[in-house]
């Protein structure tokens, strides 16, 4: 099997599974027995394979990795309880004070201030524009060890430079960290740009259904852990790929808890099936919304990056099998922005995006608000902007609720 949807699908059963179950069951477990105490001492040696503890190791969870692996065409996956604590750990488990990295400017709030809080512990951070590889060129300096950018930004949806990226990140020897979560893997595997490490938040489109948070991080081949001073001795087995991935898991992992819930890790498998189904759902139903609102009266602008007028358009269209399924639009001087988002009946208004339910919040007001008005200003964020993430409803029904909005506000 070679389609994306059959691995995914097929991917439990083609490992022996208890009874012939289709899918990986819930191992709701937190420690393993053993007969024998001399395995149990080599399972956590590493001479034997076998499990240890649940922070790090579990069936369930173990299932989804190879899951994810599959779905980024990566070597291996670490899976954590949240997206933020897959990109707090992967940074813990590979920086050390007195390092530095380079960091897209148009980033989520929330890895936004997790970057800040890394430069009060002695990791120093320069935020730049990442859409030009010029701006990160000039970040870089002696001590960079990293490069992190997201391949579309949240809200603005600005594309990074994502090849020239990873071109310059190879020849200078460094680290290059995607975050995949607004495109995910159906859309666009970053190991076609030479991506290190690839980020996803599960949360969102792989599980889809919102009801689970989890996060990963996978490892490509892309880079050689030889060159990267900041891998330990204990953790540089026979396969120099598989260093860093291992001192996130054994280290990072281990040191901050932040494991995957089995239960978790068994509803994100069963929504990670229909990933491709739901994502062309999704993005049509987003052309049709995005095709409504650009143009209108009452709408300033509309940033996605399957207009021709986004800057990045040329290159979204190259990169990503579709532009994505979340956008933002401010509204027009004049209309105000409570009244219109009052009157969003079928669209829910929530924070969250990647759902089935299509999902409408006032950015600067909430996800945003805390980030400071000086800040939000110098990522382009308007009170007035509205961030939509769009869902499988039926497309008539989305479009006749965006447009009695927009005609009571």
């Amino acid at each position: 099997m070679k389609g994306f949807t059959s691995q995914i699908v097929h991917s439990d059963r083609l490992d022996d599974i208890e009874h012939g179950s289709l899918h990986k069951p819930v191992h709701a477990t937190v420690a393993y027995g053993y007969e024998d105490a001399r395995d149990l001492a080599a399972v956590f040696q590493g001479r034997l394979s076998g499990y240890t503890y649940g922070r790090q190791v579990n069936p369930t969870v173990e299932a989804l990795q190879r899951k994810v692996s599959t779905m980024e065409s990566g070597l291996a996956t670490v899976c954590f309880s949240t997206g933020m604590a897959a990109i707090g750990t992967m940074l813990f488990a590979l920086l050390r004070s007195g390092d530095h990295f380079v960091s897209s400017s148009f980033l989520f709030g929330n890895t936004n201030s997790l970057f800040t809080s890394f430069e009060a512990h002695g990791i120093e951070v320069d935020f730049v524009d990442a859409t030009d590889v010029k701006n990160v060129a000039r970040a870089v300096r002696e001590n960079t060890r990293l490069v992190f950018v997201e391949t579309i930004a949240n809200p603005r949806t600005q594309v990074s430079a994502l090849e020239e990226i990873g071109e310059l990140c190879e020849r200078r020897g460094l680290v290059y960290v995607v975050d995949n979560t607004m495109t995910s893997p159906y859309l666009f595997q970053p190991v076609s740009v030479g991506a290190s490490l690839v980020v996803n938040s599960l949360t969102k489109y792989i599980g889809g259904h919102g009801n689970a948070l989890g996060g990963a991080v996978t490892e490509t081949g892309c880079y050689d852990w030889g060159q990267f001073d900041n891998i330990y001795e204990t953790y540089r087995g026979a396969d120099p790929r598989m260093w860093a991935v291992t001192q996130i898991k054994k280290k990072g992992l281990r040191d901050f808890g932040a494991a995957l819930a089995p239960e978790a890790a068994h509803h994100i498998a069963v929504g990670a099936e229909t990933l491709a189904l739901r994502l062309e759902r999704q993005c049509a139903n987003t052309a049709a919304l995005v095709a409504l609102l650009d143009g209108h009266e009452k709408v300033r602008q509309v940033y996605y990056p399957g207009l021709a007028e986004h800057p990045e358009c040329e290159r979204a269209e190259r990169l990503f099998r579709y532009p994505g399924a979340v956008f933002s639009f401010e509204l027009a001087e004049g209309v105000d922005l409570w009244t219109f988002m009052d009157h969003l009946d079928v669209i829910i208004k929530s924070s969250n995006l990647g759902d089935n339910r299509t999902l409408a919040i006032p950015v600067a007001h909430t996800i945003y608000y805390e980030m400071g008005a000086e800040r939000r200003a110098s990522m382009g964020i308007a009170d007035s902007l509205i961030r939509i993430s769009v869902g499988i409803e039926d497309d008539g029904d989305l479009i006749a609720d965006m447009e009695q909005a927009l005609d009571a506000s």
